[in-house]
């Protein structure tokens, strides 16, 4: 990847600065969200090819909204406002920003004028996504119009001779049609974008990196089995090989068979060194009696960082601490201009009692789409690298109520039926997510000719592209019924199987 190939998105609080930032890497360019304060020395410094403004749910006019250094538009750098970001551009440049009399939202047809570079291919009119309670009522000296609605009589602006655009709408989101070929024509007409930004490019330049920073050094890596920490582990063995320490901490809470699938993987198939932590007793112990789930998840990490320290230590001083931290965590927990969303462990600080000099983060700036294609591109078992998304605490947030080993080992089963169900419709990539959860709820049932009063277990399956919201997956009822079936007849303890129909908003994912 040429160093120059780079698009900053500077965040100005809109929700899709994340969304723009995987539109333009579809576009096969490279692009990082960095703060609205970015400094012109930085900005020069990281040299991008162009700069995109996001939304925001400010007005410009407030004494309190983001702005940025006016002199990002005398640098001869392409520059795009979208919603939030046109505004602002007007503002600064001398134009009018006023209160809409007439708000819009939702998807609105646009004029557009199909000159512009900006708008290239395109028909008269197209659909966009607006979502804007003020506009732009004066444009700013040197721009003309090349957009408008019925109610928004400057809905895109340009000015080519300094390469500044801006649009009103949100091309980024899928209600806008063809939104994406707005963003590449920016890209590809205005910016002169070669799009060499691909994963296996992305591959051979961290391995070189990797093993230029680490050379023969130590490098210590905390293996959760997920997705993320084991193709950042990978990554780092491709470059340093044995002079990488993997401690995968088994807490026992993981799904059926996982823990023996992931050392199978790391002892088989990589150069590096493993150690597996059974600590399932310990865990167990430590949450007896424990029915809130947030301080289950206290127990939980809490113990996690002792249980790896204490293993760390046995093997003595690492110049390396390799995490699996990724872009949507970085974002999501406050590094930028967004609001702190959560708080990730992966994200901050070294541990204090642990010797190291220096954390590597190597998928730090890629989305969970990203670091599953650099999992493929480095012959990543299939399995492991399309594994379901699972919480840190793992089962102990899927059991509702205190955690037994048998209240474990009936969800175990119950999940992998679930699971392998899924799997043979061919459903496993659609949904995004799907789970069973041990409900606390017992009820009575009839086996035979005997009465029981055994467990509920529920099933859970959302489809989603964010994670943020999601919709019920409307899994046949053939499938949902076999999997009802086998539950109970092979699964001890279970007498009654019911399916979570609620989307998010209200309810979240997880039941915990």
């Amino acid at each position: 990847m040429e160093k120059n190939e780079l698009i900053l998105i500077l965040d100005f609080g809109g929700q899709y600065n994340q969304l723009i930032a995987r539109r333009v890497r579809e576009c096969n360019v490279y692009s990082e969200v960095v703060p609205y304060k970015i400094s012109l020395d930085e900005i020069k410094k990281k040299n991008p090819k162009g700069i995109i403004f996001t939304g925001g749910p400010a007005s410009v006019y407030g004494d309190n909204s983001p702005k940025c250094d006016k002199e990002i538009f005398n640098l001869g750098i392409p520059v795009l406002g979208i919603c939030y970001g046109m505004q602002l551009m007007s503002y600064t440049l001398g134009g009018k920003v006023a209160s809409a009399s007439t708000r819009e939202y939702g998807e609105t047809k646009v004029n557009i004028n199909n000159d512009s570079q900006l708008f290239k291919g395109f028909e008269n009119t197209n659909i966009f996504l607006m979502s804007h309670t003020d506009y732009v009522e004066t444009l700013p000296s040197g721009f003309k119009k090349i957009g408008y609605t019925d109610s928004c009589p400057n809905a895109a602006m340009e000015n080519a001779d300094r390469k500044l655009y801006g649009i009103q709408f949100h091309p980024e989101v899928n209600n806008s049609v063809n939104g994406i070929q707005v963003i590449k024509n920016f890209l590809y007409n205005i910016c002169n974008c070669s799009g060499n930004w691909k994963m296996s490019s992305f591959v051979e330049d961290s391995i070189k990196s990797l093993k230029e920073k680490i050379g023969d050094k130590k490098a210590l890596c905390a293996l959760s089995g997920g997705v993320d920490s084991s193709v950042a582990a990978v990554l780092l063995s491709k470059a340093i090989g044995k002079n990488l320490t993997c401690i995968f901490v088994d807490h026992g809470l993981l799904r059926k068979n996982e823990g023996d699938e992931v050392e199978k993987v790391f002892t088989t198939q990589y150069d590096l060194n493993f150690v597996r932590v059974n600590a399932k007793d310990l865990f167990l112990e430590k949450l007896a009696g424990v029915t809130d789930p947030e301080t289950k998840r206290k127990i939980i990490g809490e113990e996690f960082i002792r249980v790896f320290e204490k293993e760390a230590k046995k093997i003595g001083k690492v110049d390396f601490l390799v995490q699996g931290t990724i872009y949507p965590d970085v974002i999501e927990s406050g590094l930028g201009k967004s609001s702190v969303i959560k708080s990730h462990h992966n994200v901050g600080g070294l541990p204090d009692t642990v010797d190291f000099k220096e954390i590597i983060e190597p998928l730090r700036n890629l989305f969970k789409d990203e670091v599953r294609k650099v999992g493929l591109e480095l012959g990543i078992p299939e399995k492991l690298v399309f594994r379901q998304p699972f919480p840190g605490p793992g089962l102990a947030i899927r059991i509702i109520g205190d955690i037994t080993e048998n209240k474990l080992n009936i969800l175990k089963d119950a999940d992998h039926i679930f699971t392998e169900e899924i799997a043979k419709a061919g459903l496993d990539r659609k949904i995004n997510q799907y789970f069973a959860v041990l409900t606390n709820l017992k009820s009575v049932g009839v086996m035979g000719d005997e009465r029981t009063y055994d467990y509920t277990v529920a099933l859970r399956a959302v489809e989603t592209t964010d994670f943020m919201t999601g919709v019920w997956s409307q899994i046949p009822y053939e499938i949902l019924g076999k999997v009802s079936n086998r539950i109970v007849n092979e699964v001890k303890h279970v007498n009654r199987v019911v399916y979570d129909i609620t989307s998010k908003p209200p309810a979240t994912i997880e039941w915990e």
